[in-house]
């Protein structure tokens, strides 16, 4: 029998409703999935009894746009980047695992299929909600890496200049301590319900048995410049004749599944100490022209934080007072500094509330009309002139007047949308949420990658929305192997460029997220839960990789579900769009003449580009009677839903 994941049709003149948004532009008709393949059957017993799907053939991914059905569930669900990710989850999840447990399994299985954006040599923020026993509680846990104890401000600075982004990348240099396996330890402590080690079959059995060489990794590795200057990375990513291996290719990793079973039997201890240690120290110590200072006592004190998950109400009929008694209210918990996400997307969300945004609807081919777009790109240049000027690790920067939620305040972002006029500002400048103790410089612009994120909800109340990254594609560029005579091995993170490369600005004033040693690097990942504020009730569960464009690709997701009434699928197939403080960008060819000539006669500089999200959303509906789970992946990507 197939797995209950119904994709989603759309038909005219029957409405489906989700916690206080209703989709009135469309709605929709379940229909079972033809064809479906079976999937291994699992037992409540504490083993999976793991096989790979049937079909393992992937989808094309970020070098096309496939289009996506959306999916409905009942019981569970989990969206991640990989059909095989997805299924790794499912299956943990039929089992009777936790979300947390699924979560495991997946991030395990991306580490190995989507190797160039996450893995267990980076980082993550997950964010975890227990719903369904009085009040929900969200926990907010830190796996961030960290920069080594031996490294200073000037770590990426040369004869005075910073240097220039991949030549600051590639080799150990970049090199943060991981994070993401000793967090999901934590997690897993205090949430998980099936064995640990159990959580680690299906990315052993793939890693040893092999997994169909992707459309995706196959097109980054074409597109990758930096990855055979590695001798393992080469050795494994390429064929002899220092090619890509061909989609359908069947790639086996045993030094994964070697370091995997390590971890499986003794803990984060095998990632963190004792010979995979040393073999990260050696491979980020010995790079012949670009060395880093990660010492074995870094690995081994490497800690997760969990954090006070930063939490926000919002309600989007504000700014249209006609529809505030048919919308609800809403809380948004995402995740505190480090990352920059949820406190961005809070304020592009409450700016535009403070304006006409909210009147505006799509137009009649379902786009953002230009004058939205306007209002979006002003809030846009406001939320990151903030952003660049306070948020950096709270252990080493203080909050404007010591509360991140200054920046969140319903006055302090009426004022700010006050900036708003009929011309854009080009350029915003940052505000003064509160008493700033420490004049700080503003970070110049400077590239962002990488990141995987995964939504989940489980059939006991739980749910997680998680960002994983190594950050650039392919990270540092630096494959770990152990040594131990078997081929491939796991990749390391870039993470420490999402450091300020320059510290100081031209004055000599500091830079708030300039490196520091044992400092975690400022983030953009946004994983983001949505309450009803009304019932305490889970609604949404999304986020998305991309550098700084995150905040934009998550941002856009939760206005098309909550002010628009769109499913999650509708709402990450929306064209891209935003600004970074600079020009207003526009996903390419998604957008008509017609609103870009708007947007420049508005006195914005517009710029089409390739905008490619990896968008995963979750969100509680009711159809037919029932209520359900609806799920959408992003078509620019691989990703899919799947659960029961």
């Amino acid at each position: 029998m197939p797995h209950h994941s119904y994709p989603l049709f759309a038909i005219k003149n029957k409405a489906v409703t989700t916690q206080g948004a209703r989709y009135t532009r469309w709605a929709w008709q379940l229909s079972t999935l033809a064809g479906a393949a079976l999937l291994a059957a699992c037992t409540s017993t504490p083993s999976l009894q793991y096989a790979p799907p049937a079909q393992a053939d992937q989808p094309e991914g970020s070098s096309g746009y496939t289009d996506k059905p959306g999916w409905a569930t009942e019981k569970f669900a989990v969206a991640a980047a990989n059909p095989l990710a997805t299924d790794a989850g499912y299956q943990v999840l039929k089992a009777g695992g936790s979300a947390i447990d699924a979560a495991i399994a997946v991030q395990l299985v991306l580490g190995l299929v989507e190797p160039q954006s996450s893995g267990i040599g980076g980082g993550a923020f997950l964010l975890h909600a227990t719903t369904g026993q009085g009040a929900s509680k969200v926990e907010a846990y830190d796996g961030r890496e960290v920069a080594p104890m031996a490294a200073d401000e000037n770590l990426f600075m040369q004869d005075g200049k910073p240097m220039a982004f991949h030549d600051a990348v590639v080799g150990g240099r970049s090199v943060g301590v991981p994070g993401a396996i000793r967090m999901l330890e934590m997690a897993h402590k205090e949430h998980g319900k099936l064995p640990w080690a159990v959580l680690f079959e299906p990315a052993i059995r793939l890693a040893s048995d092999g997994f169909k060489v992707s459309p995706r990794l196959n097109a980054l590795t074409a597109q990758e410049k930096f990855l055979g200057q590695d001798s393992v990375a080469s050795s494994y990513f390429l064929d002899a004749n220092g090619k890509p291996w061909p989609v359908g290719h069947v790639l086996k990793n045993p030094e994964y599944a070697a370091v995997l079973r390590d971890i499986a039997s003794q803990g984060s201890k095998a990632l963190l100490e004792g010979p995979v240690a040393k073999a990260i120290v050696r491979k980020v110590q010995g790079h012949a022209t670009n060395p880093g200072k990660i010492s074995l006592q870094d690995l081994a004190a490497y800690q997760p934080q969990k954090r006070e998950a930063l939490c926000s109400d919002y309600t989007p009929s504000a700014g249209n007072p006609a529809n505030v008694a048919a919308t609800r209210a809403y809380r948004l918990c995402g995740f505190p500094p480090p990352s920059s996400g949820a406190i961005a997307v809070a304020q592009i969300l409450g700016i535009l509330g403070n304006t006409n945004a909210g009147s505006m609807a799509l137009d009649a081919q379902g786009l953002p009309t230009a004058d939205w777009l306007y209002l979006y790109g002003e809030a846009s240049r406001l939320a990151f002139a903030d952003r660049n000027q306070y948020v950096a690790d709270p252990a080493f920067v203080k909050a404007p007047g010591n509360d991140w939620h200054s920046m969140l305040r319903p006055q302090y972002l009426a004022e700010r949308a006050k900036l708003i006029g009929a011309q854009s500002m080009k350029q915003a400048q940052p505000g003064q949420p509160g008493a700033v103790q420490t004049a700080y410089a503003t970070q110049p612009y400077q590239m962002e990658y990488g990141t995987s994120h995964i939504s989940i909800v489980d059939a006991y109340g739980n749910a997680i929305a998680m960002t994983t990254t190594i950050e650039d594609q392919f990270g540092s560029r630096q494959m770990v192997n152990t040594g131990r005579g078997l081929a491939g091995g796991f990749l390391l993170n870039n993470e420490l460029t999402d450091f300020s490369l320059a510290p100081r600005d031209a004055q000599g004033n500091p830079i708030a997220n300039r490196v520091q040693p044992g400092k975690r690097p400022r983030s953009s990942m946004a994983p983001t839960l949505v309450f009803d504020k009304a019932t305490d009730r889970l609604v949404v569960s999304a986020g998305s990789p991309g550098g700084a464009w995150i905040i934009h690709y998550t941002t856009k997701t939760l206005y098309g579900m909550l002010n628009w009434g769109l499913m999650p699928q509708q709402a990450i197939n929306l064209p891209n769009f935003g600004s970074l403080n600079g020009p207003t960008v526009l996903e390419e060819k998604r957008f008509p003449a017609a609103t870009i000539e708007a947007l420049a006669k508005r006195g914005a500089e517009v710029k089409e580009q390739n905008l490619t999200s990896g968008l995963q959303a979750i969100s509680r509906g009711e159809a037919h009677g029932k209520t359900w789970w609806f799920g959408g992946a992003d078509p620019r990507r691989e990703g899919i839903v799947m659960g029961q």
